[in-house]
């Protein structure tokens, strides 16, 4: 994308508030975890899903994926079966996120020793004063 046709949709408003709402719920600590699981294992149960993101409670992945249905990033399959199933996978639109930050964890992957060098060349010159 080139520097005009970021300032095209700079200009509209709503597209500006989707953005900074995407922006905003993929930079939580989970939802990209949860979005990277899904994009590789693909339909998954709520259980195996906690057990593939190490640290994560029940609540929080919870509200996580509640709010990712809401956006309509992940679809809920709810198995009439005893004892429920439910499974989680992601929609169109998960997927389509999912490459888009693809591009963001490639750029993250080849940049972060010039990443570190950069925060360490600031820190030294901080100290100096």
């Amino acid at each position: 994308m080139t520097s005009s046709a970021v300032a095209s949709y700079h200009d509209d408003q709503k597209i500006n508030e989707l953005v900074d709402e995407t922006i905003g719920r993929v930079a939580d600590r989970w939802t990209l975890l949860v979005i990277e699981s899904l994009e590789e294992a693909g339909p998954t149960r709520f259980s195996a899903l906690g057990r593939a993101l190490p640290g994560i409670s029940q609540k929080m992945l919870t509200q996580t994926l509640r709010q990712m249905e809401r956006e309509g990033l992940v679809s809920r399959t709810v198995f009439p079966e005893v004892p429920p199933r439910v499974e989680y996978a992601l929609t169109d639109l998960g997927h389509e996120l999912a490459e888009a930050f693809c591009g963001v964890w490639q750029w993250a992957e080849k940049n972060v020793a010039r990443i570190e060098q950069a925060r360490a060349d600031y820190d030294r010159r901080q100290e100096r004063g």
